[in-house]
This record gives structure tokens, sequence and C-alpha cells, in this order.
């Protein structure tokens, strides 16, 4: 146990959400641009919730939002009873003083089901975009974190 203890002590990882790590300097430093769309509306609110609402913005996040709906399952009647909804997020973060910092592609899917009522359908399918701009989001702060982890 204390040979391991000693082998992590040489390495250089540290957790990103350490003090000094680098959630921290994404931290409140990360103006999104503004919505336009409730898939736009959806991702910015899951950035803001894991990287904090801009207060003094260091940086600024671009991003352009794509979606497909499929459908996945159908009848032999021809009547589509599962979607995949899959989205694609092309990104790029830039430091506010000029100059790209890094920049990436997130991308996912998720499904549900067409069975129900149309209120129903209607209501599975706003859920699963809600969910899908989560995930992408949630790639999107993996990937800063990993960059700014990086960075010199």
């Amino acid at each position: 146990m204390a040979l391991a203890g000693a082998a992590l002590a040489g390495c250089t990882f540290t957790p990103a959400y350490a003090p000094g790590g680098p959630a921290e300097a994404l931290q409140g430093a990360v103006r999104v641009d503004s919505p336009d769309t409730k898939n736009g509306f959806d991702l910015v609110e899951r950035l803001e919730e894991r990287l904090g609402r801009p207060t003094d913005p260091r940086f600024k996040l671009a991003y352009q939002i794509k979606t497909d709906r499929i459908g996945v399952g159908v009848t032999t009647g021809n009547a589509i009873t599962r979607y995949h909804l899959r989205g694609r997020v092309d990104w790029r973060l830039t430091d506010m003083a000029g100059g790209s910092v890094t920049e990436g592609v997130a991308e996912g899917f998720t499904a549900w089901s067409a069975t129900g009522s149309t209120v129903s359908g209607l209501a599975a399918e706003e859920d699963a975009g809600y969910r899908l701009m989560r995930i992408l989001a949630d790639q999107i702060v993996t990937r800063l974190l990993a960059s700014v982890g990086h960075a010199p």
C-alpha cells in the first residue's frame, strides 16, 4: 500500500474538482452563446449547471446544434413505434482576450417509444431532446476540463 502511494505521489494527476484543479479555472469564467431554440436552452442550462453562471467571463463558448429524428421500430403496417434522436454539437472555446483555446464535437443519441397516445408521444420526444442536450453538454464539459487541465 505504501508503494502505491509513493508511485502516485510522483505523478502529475490533479483531480478536476480539487482546489486549484481545472474545474476551478472554468467555474464562472465561461460565457456560453445565448440559446435561440429549446435544444439550445437545454444545452446552455446544463453547461451553466456544470460550469457556473458567468460572473467574470474569461472565455466564450460558441456552439452549433444539429439533431436528426430517425424512425427505428416499424410495424408490419408501416407504423413507427420507436425513434432515435441523434445529436451533434460543434463547439469552440475562445479566450475573450483573443485566440482559440480549444474546439470539438460532441455526439450522442437518445430514444423514445411512440406506442402511446399522441400526448405521451410528444412528451416522450421532448424528454428525449432534453436528455440528449444534457448528454452533449456533459461531453463538452469533460472535454473542456481535460483541455484546460493540459494547458501550460
